[in-house]
């Protein structure tokens, strides 16, 4: 068997689709590196018209000023509650319902996956004034279990569609097998279901921190309090009649962007990990 790459045809019509993907990973992730370069220049760099790749002589006195600005910690503790309490809510009642969609057969079934694929198409600032009303007539304004509640209506769509997707994957014979040695439906829903799915589940717990950590529209039309705002409505604070700190507001919102990351590395080895324990054999 000739090795692939060996006449070196199949190599060379790869270089052209790895040149463009290389090019995709610099255009994309420019923005992210002039974000942090330009966090640690002085604020006289900054707006300076000449770009400078690099930021020497180095600062941080940007960071001090944001880490400095009132409101800070508070904002950081109450996003990662938020956050923290959609992942868990979102993906616990999305691998259940996906379960229920896959294995088990209902009057409506099929309305509801399609009740749930049309939900997803609605634009989220359309459901800003029906969510405020609600939340108003249910006194939970100003209150971050208002938070919660919409995050999690917003990722759950998406949620329940993708760990649907997954589990529609694993043979049914799988469960029957268990079943036959005695198992119920709880213990195979965990100790089979589970594990085989947890690429689904990492990949949906990605998508609802990132959307719960991002939003600034629903966060700030819900929270009035400033002891009740998340980083998102902290960082427009930079911004003021008076002028914009752009040094202080790049600072912060790489800062902001640090949970993210750690969140992602944290998850990593587990997404790669669920992939291999996903893998049947024949």
């Amino acid at each position: 068997m000739t090795p692939f790459g060996a006449s070196g045809r199949p190599t060379l019509r790869r270089v052209p689709l790895n040149a463009a993907a290389a090019l995709f990973c610099l255009l994309w992730i420019f923005p992210v590196y002039w974000m942090v370069n330009t966090a640690f220049k002085p604020y006289g760099d900054i707006l300076s018209p000449a770009p400078q790749f690099l930021p020497f002589p180095l600062s941080f006195a940007n960071f001090a000023d944001a880490i400095g600005k009132p409101g800070f910690l508070t904002d950081l503790r109450n996003s990662l509650v938020v956050t923290a309490a959609v992942v868990v809510l979102a993906v616990v009642v999305a691998f259940f319902a996906a379960v229920a969609l896959t294995r088990l057969r209902f009057a409506g079934r099929r309305t509801f996956l399609i009740a749930v694929l049309v939900v997803q198409m609605v634009p989220l600032p359309a459901l800003v004034i029906p969510v405020f009303l609600s939340l108003k007539s249910a006194h939970l304004l100003d209150n971050l279990l208002a938070l919660v509640l919409t995050y999690a209506a917003i990722v759950l769509p998406f949620t329940i569609w993708t760990l649907r997707g997954f589990l529609h994957g694993i043979p049914v014979e799988l469960e029957e097998a268990a079943m036959v040695d005695g198992a119920g439906r709880m213990t195979i829903t965990r100790r089979i279901l589970l594990p085989l799915v947890m690429p689904g589940v990492i990949a949906t717990s990605v998508f609802a921190f990132i959307t719960a950590w991002n939003d600034y529209l629903f966060a700030n039309v819900l929270m009035k309090d400033q002891a009740h705002e998340t980083l998102p409505v902290w960082l427009v604070s930079f911004s003021t009649a008076t002028g914009t700190d752009y040094g202080g507001l790049i600072a912060a919102s790489t800062l902001s962007a640090l949970p993210v990351i750690v969140f992602f590395m944290l998850i990593q080895r587990r997404l790669v990990a669920g992939m291999t324990a996903g893998a049947v054999k024949d």
